[in-house]
This record gives C-alpha cells, sequence and structure tokens, in this order.
C-alpha cells in the first residue's frame, strides 16, 4: 500500500485517492478495497456510470434482499452488491462527484439513525 497518496474524493462510505508514484487509484468503500490502473479506473467508472440502477431494482423487488445492484468481478464467485443510497454513493466516489477532499462533512451528511437518550 502506498505512503504518498493524494485524496480525490471522500463521503462517508469511504474514499478515492490516487499515488503519483506508483499510478496506481485506491478505492475504499464501506469494507471494500480495491487498487486500480488508470486504464482500470477509467473502465470502472465508465462501467458504474452504465449500470441501470432502476433495473435492477425493480428485477429483485419481491425478493428479501436489502442490496439489489450486482457488480459482477472477474473471480466468477465474487459479487458486490450494493443498495440505491451505496450506489449513488459509489458512484459519487468514482466519478469524484463529492465533497472538497478536506471540507468537514456535516451531520446531514452521515446516515446514521441515532437516538436521543
Amino acid at each position: 500500500m502506498c505512503h504518498k497518496t493524494i485524496t480525490l474524493a471522500k463521503n462517508c462510505d469511504g474514499h478515492l485517492s490516487f499515488c503519483p508514484n506508483c499510478n496506481v487509484y485506491h478505492l475504499t468503500f464501506n469494507n471494500i478495497y480495491i487498487e486500480l490502473t488508470e486504464a482500470e479506473m477509467l473502465t470502472f467508472r465508465k462501467f458504474v456510470d452504465q449500470v441501470a440502477v432502476d433495473y435492477w431494482e425493480t428485477k429483485h423487488n419481491r425478493t428479501v434482499l436489502q442490496r439489489k445492484i450486482p457488480i459482477q468481478t472477474m473471480q466468477q464467485n465474487l459479487t458486490l452488491v450494493f443498495n440505491k443510497q451505496e450506489f449513488s454513493a459509489l458512484k459519487q466516489l468514482v466519478k469524484q462527484n463529492t465533497k472538497k477532499p478536506f471540507s468537514a462533512l456535516q451531520v446531514l451528511d452521515i446516515d446514521y439513525t441515532y437516538f436521543l437518550n
């Protein structure tokens, strides 16, 4: 793992950074960590942009699955699945449409149920 990375985008679910020394993108999203070359990053960005979210939501609307949007990996027995909010956050990261990397998150930016006791 690189030590001199530049943060390109971040949100409450993860962040995207780039190492100029080894030309590798580092995508951390919830419990997923992916290293991508520049060509792989462009391909992944294009793929994520073309996923038909509404199709997958309606295709599995009669199931009890909470996460209905799949991203198939090269490993045949591994598929990453997301719900609509997670996929939207992933798309924002990959397209770098998030807040400035070093600005603080607001309370409303964090999707968390809290209880005032």
